[in-house]
């Protein structure tokens, strides 16, 4: 009998080391299966929102890890099209006119259909599902609420304000060829002078005339603005609702106003990137990030406006955004980037030799 206790004893120490083996590499094997998605997206406010509170839920109902390769629009579609042959990116986040462009040049796959998808406003969705809008904004004007409450001004209500001789140097503008802002505020100008999309004949021939002796400064991007607004320098630039949001956070006295001619739609957009090493689970990312629930984490953490209207909205802040977000899509315009794409270059070229000389 003892024999055989100790027999036991001396068996029992072996088939635990053999357990604790055999359950470590199995630890291993699960580890080792743990996939990794690398989305290309702005870094700053939106990698910070998208990674602690929209990608988890995803991560760990998939068994992957999501990694942001953060950088602007132009910045993460020349590194698409540099790995075009072997994506080095599954999901990729784009303005939507640089969206429009990554399409043609053969860069995403078609979005496989679902609930999400359909969910969404029928604006946020590309031609052909080829990618979809995450979030949604606009582009309209902001004005210095502290300067226009001293000068005893009433608050904008067109583009065409931007001419009104009262802003003589007090008007600042992105450049046309840089920004996204500029390209809005610019084509919008155009509209009113009878231009279209395709023709910007009307706004070049009528720009220097007209908002052209108003302008302080052209900037190529907004980082500019929060300190030109602060110092007094700056009384009204084009900008989103969003970005509006964003200084107010940062107390500066900013307003947004909605033209009557309307604001112009202005979304991000995704697709899941051609020929990619994970085609299942890159669908499956980019469905997920248009659910309700991702969308309802990136307008409570980020103030992203959700592309999905049947996101909730948590709290009165982001319920009075989403609100204010519905009135303006209501005269809201949309753009023609296919026209815009094809011309831009030469645009670019004479914004830079006759606007901006």
């Amino acid at each position: 009998m003892k024999h055989s206790s100790s027999a036991f004893n001396t068996a029992r120490p072996a088939a635990l080391t053999i357990a604790i083996g055999a359950l470590a590499l199995t630890a291993g094997l699960a580890s080792a299966q743990t996939k990794t998605l690398y989305i290309g997206m702005n870094g700053g406010l939106m990698e910070k929102t998208w990674t602690e509170h929209v990608f988890p839920a995803f991560e760990k109902a998939n068994n992957v890890k999501v990694v942001v390769v953060p950088g602007g629009s132009a910045d993460i579609l020349a590194k698409a099209q540099a790995a075009k042959d072997k994506p080095q990116m599954h999901v990729m986040f784009l303005d939507d006119g640089v969206m429009v462009r990554a399409i043609g040049m053969g860069l995403c796959e078609k979005m496989k259909p679902s609930a999400a998808l359909s969910e969404i406003f029928p604006t946020a969705r590309f031609k052909g599902d080829m990618a979809a809008g995450v979030t949604m904004g606009m582009t309209g004007l902001s004005y210095n609420k502290k300067m226009f409450a001293e000068k005893g001004w009433a608050a904008p209500t067109s583009w065409m304000d931007l001419a009104d001789p009262k802003f003589k140097g007090k008007v600042v503008f992105q450049s046309v060829s840089a920004s996204t802002f500029g390209l809005h505020g610019f084509l919008m100008f155009n509209r009113i002078k009878g231009g279209t999309d395709a023709n910007v004949e009307p706004g070049f021939n009528a720009w220097k005339a007209s908002v052209g002796p108003n302008v302080l400064e052209y900037i190529p991007s907004s980082a500019k603005l929060s300190e030109m607004y602060q110092t007094g320098e700056a009384a009204i630039a084009p900008l989103t609702p969003t970005a509006v949001a964003g200084l107010q956070e940062k107390g500066i006295a900013v307003e947004y106003a909605q033209p009557k001619e309307g604001s112009v739609v202005l979304m991000v957009g995704e697709c899941v990137i051609a020929n990619n090493s994970e085609p299942v689970l890159a669908q499956k990312l980019a469905e997920h990030l248009l659910t309700a629930d991702a969308q309802a984490a990136g307008l409570q953490h980020g103030n992203q406006i959700p592309s999905n209207p049947k996101a909730p909205a948590v709290g009165d802040d982001a319920k009075l955004k989403v609100k204010q977000f519905g009135e303006y899509m209501k005269t809201a315009v949309v753009v023609d980037w296919n026209s815009i794409n094809e011309n831009r270059p030469a645009w670019n070229a004479r914004w830079n030799r006759t606007i901006e000389k």
